[in-house]
């Protein structure tokens, strides 16, 4: 019988973007995992498992039951978006710690989140609720151009577009819409401001009201006017952590959450911060894996430290830098060559990872016609002693890999 705490994961999603979270997670505590499909390479890091249609409140809710009859659990916690609010909703039916389903509701929703960040003062986009192409019509005239379009529900920026000038505002509107309207939540679309400057993210932990950054991510975006994010970089001495580590502790605050890892979008426009949202959960794109190789802060067991009711432990091991690199091609079609010069990977330790996730003979769209799901061919991770030579060496390691498509005829 192990002494160890039991954690519920729901949702743990793929091996390739969150292995690493179930596996460091499994390093400290026993896991009982609630899923929606049968387990693969989940296996070596469960002691339990039940299966349930995840979009489904009721049957989620009775294999929650199950697993807490059967395990004396002492939290629960998801890395999966899509997966927020019924964790919470899971969470509170099991009587287990965890973020208000309510606050939960409100961090997924950008139209709640823009009116609370103005309620308490955080500086964020002005943002108006479009129903109808019409509607959209008179919100940018209001904002004035450039305008971003977005789904008010969804994640991963896709359907996010900008907008220039009136004649894109007809096929943007439909763009976002088409997405919006796959969303369980709010099939709403919103025309914002264009926050004009760089755009980062924030790695943060709160608990018991207090929030720390423990790390910025600086975010490499496609071509406009698309929003797909390309790359981050983690540097464990940024000077730009202390810059903006309280605009994101207020964005925490103002949406209300008091324990758990936030992950908080902002652009500096000025020079001054302003919020795009708060995500209450682990970044996405490895960003967790790149804070733990500069930081040695592990934020997946401290996810479930929190969610357990437990003080998380922040302190660095370390401090160097990281990034990540998607790969894309050039132009949408079928992939017929991806490789790397493998003397280079041999002979190259900072060259931590490169993963393929598409296959030779598969498609990949770009958009407006895909999304990150259908562009991506992979991606490979570097380290470094800080951005700049990070940077330098992402640079250098795409030069020795080769992602190639032709048109499908």
């Amino acid at each position: 019988m192990s002494a160890r705490p039991l954690v519920l994961v729901v949702s743990p999603g793929d091996e390739t973007y969150r292995g690493y979270c179930l596996e460091q997670v499994a390093g400290e505590y026993d896991v009982v995992l609630l899923t929606g499909a049968e387990p693969s390479w989940e296996k070596p890091f469960i002691v339990d498992h039940a299966v349930a249609d995840l979009s489904d409140h009721a049957a989620l809710l009775a294999a929650g039951r199950a697993l807490s009859e059967r395990h004396d659990l002492a939290g629960v916690v998801t890395w999966d978006e899509w997966n927020l609010v019924p964790t919470a909703r899971l969470a509170r039916a099991l009587g287990l710690s965890s973020t208000s389903v309510e606050v939960m509701r409100a961090c997924r929703n950008k139209a709640t989140t823009r009116t609370l960040f103005a309620r308490h003062g955080v500086p964020s986009a002005a943002s108006m609720k479009a129903r109808t192409l019409l509607e959209a019509g008179l919100a940018m005239m209001t904002l004035g151009y450039p305008v971003v379009i977005k789904p008010a529900a969804f994640a991963g920026s896709i359907g996010v577009i900008r907008v220039d000038r009136p004649e894109e505002l007809p096929a943007a509107f439909a763009f976002a819409s088409a997405v919006a309207s796959r969303s369980r939540e709010d099939t709403g679309v919103l025309v914002e401001e264009y926050l004009d400057g760089p755009e980062f993210s924030v790695e943060c932990v709160t608990h018991r009201g207090a929030t720390t950054a423990v790390a910025v991510a600086r975010k490499h975006l496609g071509p406009a006017p698309y929003f797909d994010e390309t790359g981050h970089t983690v540097d464990a001495t940024d000077p730009l952590r202390a810059q903006v580590a309280p605009a994101a502790a207020a964005a925490v605050k103002a949406l209300g959450i008091t324990d758990g890892v936030q992950h908080v979008e902002l652009r500096l426009v000025d020079g001054r911060p302003r919020l795009i949202e708060v995500n209450a959960r682990i970044g996405g794109d490895m960003i967790g894996h790149l804070v733990r190789l500069a930081t040695g802060i592990d934020l997946p067991k401290v996810a479930a430290d929190l969610a357990c009711g437990r003080e998380p432990d922040l302190t660095p091991s370390c401090s160097g830098a990281a990034g990540i690199r998607m790969l894309y091609p050039d132009a949408s079609g079928i992939l017929t060559a991806r490789h790397v010069n493998q003397p280079f990977a041999a002979h190259t330790p900072w060259l931590r990872q490169i993963q393929w996730i598409r296959e030779v003979g598969e498609q990949l769209l770009l958009p407006p016609d895909g999304d990150l799901f259908t562009a991506r061919a992979g991606f490979y991770i570097v380290t470094g002693r800080n951005n700049a030579e990070v940077t330098e060496r992402l640079a250098t390691a795409a030069d020795e890999i080769t992602v190639a498509t032709r048109r499908d005829r």
